[in-house]
Parts: structure tokens; sequence; C-alpha cells
């Protein structure tokens, strides 16, 4: 099994490619990295940070990769900072996918009811074409509004936005829906690989902000599905997981702009996808 993650390299505050190599790898499968850019730290938090873009290598990558006969079982992408970054994943999905291999997209557009400030309603246009491709989408509540042309609103008619989703993609799965229901919860709502209805699973909401936990989430999905457990259960071990970094994170009093404290809880998450591995 190998898998491919696309995505930029901050050195420091856990995020993108520095958080889905480790938590992968750690599943027991090959994870090969394309890095579309190179930054001292995320943007999230720091100022004065370096910014490399690395677009004009990614296409000799490609034709490397090429050469050498490498294919993928899965591909996810993640932050891509321009349209052309876009294109080349596009290319990537055509030339390097296996046959029946799994193409995974994470939006990386926003946040809290905002894009990011470098994007615009034409990247987003060119994000959905991007989708389109994908066999599964991950955004957040943010980047699911922006995808569906839907008003951004906590605690929201998920199904619907769900639905609306699924134009783009047979399996979308949307992160960070708020939830009141048995006191604050926070629920990922997703559609399965033979399922026609929307389900989710519910984990505690941590008060507060807490960078790089989609990343975490993303990553440990692609993880699981990679050992060949059901939707359902890598959902749910994505989501235990990334909810038990964020306490983790809580309790040590980390700053929020260096990213989740899940290293002491990979061990758990482990187990316990060893478990759901087994019994399938």
């Amino acid at each position: 099994m190998r898998i491919l993650a696309i995505n930029d390299i901050s050195c420091v505050g856990k995020c993108s490619l520095t958080v889905a190599l480790p938590i992968i790898s750690a599943c027991g499968v090959t994870c090969d990295i394309l890095p579309t850019a190179i930054l001292s730290t995320h943007t999230g938090g720091f100022t004065g940070y370096t910014f490399r873009d690395l677009s004009e290598d990614i296409p000799a990558i490609i034709r490397h990769w090429k050469s050498l006969g490498l294919r993928y079982d899965i591909i996810i992408s993640g932050y891509l900072g321009s349209i052309a970054q876009i294109d080349m994943v596009k290319t990537v999905r055509r030339e390097l996918l296996k046959e029946n291999g799994l193409m995974i997209v994470d939006p990386v557009m926003g946040d809290n009811g905002k894009l990011y400030v470098h994007f615009d309603d034409a990247f987003v246009e060119q994000m959905k074409g991007l989708c389109r491709e994908a066999d599964m989408i991950v955004p957040n509540l943010t980047e699911a509004c922006s995808l569906t042309n839907t008003p951004y609103a906590e605690n929201g008619d998920y199904p619907a936005l769900l639905r609306k989703l699924r134009a783009l993609c047979p399996r979308p799965s949307v992160t960070g829906c708020d939830e009141t229901e048995n006191g604050k919860t926070v629920c990922a709502v997703y559609y399965t690989d033979d399922a026609g209805s929307v389900k989710k699973y519910a984990t505690e909401k941590v008060e507060g902000a807490f960078h790089g936990a989609g990343d975490v989430y993303a990553s440990a999905l692609v993880g699981a599905l990679a050992r060949g457990v059901h939707t359902d259960e890598a959902v749910r071990l994505a989501a235990d997981f990334t909810t038990d970094s964020i306490r983790q994170t809580k309790a040590d009093g980390t700053e929020a702009r260096y990213g989740l404290n899940s290293e002491s809880q990979m061990l758990n998450f482990l187990q316990a996808l060893d478990r759901a591995a087994n019994k399938k």
C-alpha cells in the first residue's frame, strides 16, 4: 500500500506534511510526499515567516516518478497555493493514481466562516473542479459552505449541506459541525461508500482554537482507510484521535499556533486501528 500526500511543509507549527507523514506512516503504510511550498512556520498566528513556492519543481518531480514506475493506491491533497497547483494535482491524479485507487481532497481554503486572505471566488470555483475528480472530500464546515454556495451557520442543516456536496463528490465528509444534543458536541457528517443516507459521529467539543486539527483528522482517516477499515470505523478512529489530541494540547497549555500534541495519543490510536483492521 503506497500513499501520496500533497501539501505544504510548515517547518514549525504542526500541520500539513509534518502531520501527514508521521501519522500515515505510523499506520503501517508507505507515505510519499509532494511539497507544494515550504514555510518557516505556518501562517496562522506567526508573523515574519518565510515562504517558498515549489510549483516550478513539481512537473519535474512528476516526470521522475513516472520514470520510476511509481503508482499510488491513495492520493490525498491538502493546501494548494494557486490555481496552477490545482491543475498539477489533477495531473498527478491522472498519471500516478492506480486504477481503482482512491483520490481524497482536503480543500483547504478557510475556517470560522471566512476564506483565508489569499483565496478568492475564482480559486473556490477551481477547487470545485478538483473535488469533482475526487472519490472523497474532507472539508471543514467553512469550506463545505464555500463549495456549495451555502451561507455559513453553526448548527446548520448538515444533511442538506452534505447532499449539496454529493453533487461534487460521491463521498463527502464534513468536519467541525457543532451540535447541542446531550451537551455540546462536535461531529463529522458523511456519506459512506455504500450508504445513501447521511451519517454522523460526534465527540466532545473542547473549547478553544486548535491549529492543525483538520490535518490530524484527515491523516488518521487516510491511514485507517489504507488499512482496509470501513468508512464508519475510519471516521470514528480519526475523530477520537483528533479529540484526544486536542484535550492533551489544552491540558498541556500549549500555544494553539504550535499545533496539536498528538504524539502522546498515537499509541492508543494505533492500537484501536489494529483492532479494527484485524476484525474486518
